[in-house]
Order: structure tokens, then C-alpha cells, then sequence
């Protein structure tokens, strides 16, 4: 439980993170800078098995990664993942 604006919540607490930047690095890594303004490296390989990731094992488009609504997205918007999975996942970095 807790409180937001006197009133009190069961759960936890939701953490809204929104991606700013996110470049492509070698070996299916991106490079992201969030809206905390903090850096963290997200490794992507061990989601390319997943039939929802399996487009982006082609270079070419994972390297097309732009920024769309806070999110990272590839192939004209059709592939995208949530910024709390690649805060939560990714390493952090100082830059």
C-alpha cells in the first residue's frame, strides 16, 4: 500500500519512465537515455527468440530504432517495448 496525493493505494506505487533517445550499438545493444535523464545499456538478444522480436535479428531494421511517444519502435511502428522493461533490465551507464 501507499499514498499519492492523500489517498491511499493498494499495490505498489507505478514509476512512469518514458524513453528520450535510443541509438543502436554493436551486437543487438541499445543505447538509451530516459526522461529521469539517466543512460542505461539494454542488451537485446535474449528477446530476438520471441516471435513478437524475431524481425529484428535483420540488422538493418533493428539499427532503424527511433523514439515514438516515449517508446522505442522499429518497422514503421509496428515492433515496439516498454521503457519499464528497458529501465528496469538495462545497465546503467555514465555518460
Amino acid at each position: 500500500m501507499y499514498v499519492l496525493k492523500d489517498v491511499a493505494n493498494t499495490g505498489e506505487p507505478v514509476f512512469n519512465v518514458l524513453v528520450k533517445i535510443a541509438r543502436p550499438l554493436d551486437d543487438f545493444r541499445l543505447w538509451i537515455l530516459f526522461s529521469t535523464d539517466e543512460v542505461k545499456i539494454f542488451d537485446f538478444k535474449p528477446l530476438l527468440t520471441s516471435p513478437a522480436f524475431t524481425p529484428l535479428t535483420d540488422k538493418a531494421i533493428f539499427d532503424n530504432v527511433f523514439v515514438e511517444n516515449g517508446y522505442p519502435v522499429w518497422n514503421n511502428g509496428e515492433i515496439d517495448i516498454s521503457p519499464e522493461k528497458l529501465y528496469a533490465e538495462g545497465i546503467a551507464i555514465l555518460y
